[in-house]
């Protein structure tokens, strides 16, 4: 359980950094990373990390196809714990 902790923390911290990262080349008119690489990060386990640098750094806030994938994605992963916690997975 605590390497689960452990990974989700470190996956969190990333993905936070990462779009802040992207918000700050967003700033200077530089190439982005691409919204794959942050759903992709998200999908693993980073949409805490994600969320917050989201409101903190209003990254991606007002991109209405940026929110309902990332919203989307946050579902699935309601659905899968709650398989999980249920014991159907």
């Amino acid at each position: 359980m605590e390497i689960f902790l452990l990974y989700f923390l470190f996956i969190n911290i990333i993905l936070f950094i990462v779009a802040g990262y992207d918000k700050y080349l967003a700033k200077k008119n530089k190439r982005r990373i691409p919204e794959n690489t942050l759903f992709f990060l998200e999908a693993v386990g980073g949409t805490i990390g994600l969320l917050t640098a989201m409101f903190l750094f209003r990254h991606k806030t007002s991109k209405t196809s940026f929110i309902v994938k990332f919203t989307l994605i946050f579902l699935i992963q309601i659905v899968l714990i709650y398989l999980i916690l249920i014991g159907k997975i």
